[in-house]
């Protein structure tokens, strides 16, 4: 790249730049060139200005690797070389045609894989959602979907269970990467989709799980009272079948997870006696459970207080509650998803936006980190859109961290 192609900024200039945005997270050199897939010596010397900024990738790389937009490092927007934003949008059509061309009780036109195969890739496709790699999840959600049905439909009855539960999963990562592209009704099909074929399995756990999610969808498209239906009838359901053996939990966690939902419903209503008294019950559960992952959904202590968190914010009690949540010792990393760990720090920048400007740049410390996690999950989401736009119009003097999100999310 010549200093032209960067604007008016020289190498030095841009070196500059990079080692400022590296200071400020932290980060040694070291770490940022592992990152980024160069050297330590020739980052140190891009820093200095006697390397040259030579590629497109380059930056990209070094964006990446910091944790900031190429408009931090260049003073002007530069196109992508890719968007995985994109891709995972281009599957929604893919994935209404098989929900449109096939109900749930009819046997798809396809030659499904070996049911051993499709559940490896079933389950890979579920640990890209958890891991916020929806693009990938993308790749095959609709093939998932139409062969884990077909095999469902022509499995031996030994192998019944696991192809049910091999196509509720394939739902739910067709419903995840509906929804992450902006279709949430699309992804309430996909839910309810899984919902029903859950039915078909005979076990309460996954079908537990299938009605969480769909009541999850559901919510998303406003449909409350269906929604809290679907919740309360589940728990009805499931309650009975709990027992608390430390080699199967997933009744158990599932159980939780309805409570949680079935929480942060009421509080949406308004409702704040209901929804504490189901964020207690989950918390009842998860001291039983302990931490958990079933479903790849994480239920467990650290899960409950990161939707309690969730679900005073919409009670209006976010300080309160985020200070509660964190003398408790939130542990974000128990979760082992970078999905639910962006989300966590969103809903903390959320809570200590709430009431007043005062805790700002903790907020802004937690919105930097969510979108540093994953992006791909962050970005799109209008609400957080609108917090940077809420704290860079409240603040004196916006922080350079302030300043960067606005950029990397477009809005500068």
């Amino acid at each position: 790249m010549t200093n032209r192609s960067a604007g008016a900024l020289t190498s030095a200039d841009l070196g500059a730049r990079v080692r400022m945005i590296r200071r400020r997270r932290g980060l040694g050199l070291e770490v940022v060139a592992g990152l980024a897939g160069i050297s330590k010596s020739y980052l140190s010397r891009l820093e200095s200005g006697h390397r040259q900024f030579d590629r497109r990738g380059l930056i990209e790389d070094l964006a990446s690797a910091l944790g900031c937009s190429i408009a931090d490092i260049t003073g002007a927007p530069m196109a992508s070389s890719h968007d995985d934003h994109e891709q995972t949008h281009d599957a929604l059509a893919e994935i209404r045609a098989v929900l449109h061309t096939y109900d749930a009780d009819d046997l798809p036109d396809v030659a499904p894989r070996p049911l051993s195969k499709l559940v490896h890739t079933v389950d890979a496709a579920n640990a890209d959602c958890a891991q916020a790699q929806y693009h990938r999840a993308a790749r095959e959600a609709a093939t998932l979907v139409a062969e884990s049905q077909a095999q469902l439909w022509t499995s031996s009855a030994a192998d019944r269970r696991t192809a049910v539960r091999a196509a509720v999963l394939a739902c739910f990562v067709a419903g995840v990467v509906s929804s992450r592209g902006g279709n949430i009704d699309l992804a309430a099909a996909a839910a309810r989709r899984g919902h029903d074929l859950a039915q078909r399995g005979g076990d309460p756990g996954l079908a537990g799980f299938a009605r969480w999610y769909w009541s999850l969808e559901l919510t998303s498209t406003a449909a409350r009272t269906r929604a809290t239906t679907v919740l309360t009838e589940g728990i009805t359901e499931l309650s009975p079948t709990v027992r608390w053996s430390n080699t199967d939990t997933l009744t158990a966690e599932m159980t939780g997870l309805l409570h949680l939902q079935l929480a942060r419903t009421a509080a949406r209503q308004g409702d704040g006696e209901q929804a504490h008294l189901h964020l207690d019950e989950a918390d009842r559960i998860a001291a039983h459970t302990g931490e958990q992952d079933g479903m790849r959904q994480h239920f467990g202590p650290s899960n409950a207080a990161a939707w309690r968190l969730s679900t005073g914010i919409e009670l209006g009690e976010g300080p309160r509650v985020y200070d509660e949540v964190m003398r408790a010792g939130l542990d974000v990393t128990a979760l082992g998803s970078r999905e639910r760990a962006s989300s966590i720090h969103f809903d903390l920048a959320r809570a200590l936006t709430q009431h007043d400007r005062t805790r700002d740049a903790e907020a802004v410390r937690h919105l930097d980190a969510a979108d540093r996690i994953a992006p791909q999950r962050l970005r799109p989401d209008p609400l957080a859109r609108e917090l940077i736009a809420q704290l860079t119009r409240r603040a004196a003097r916006p922080s350079w961290e302030l300043t960067s999100l606005a950029r990397r999310f477009g809005l500068r």
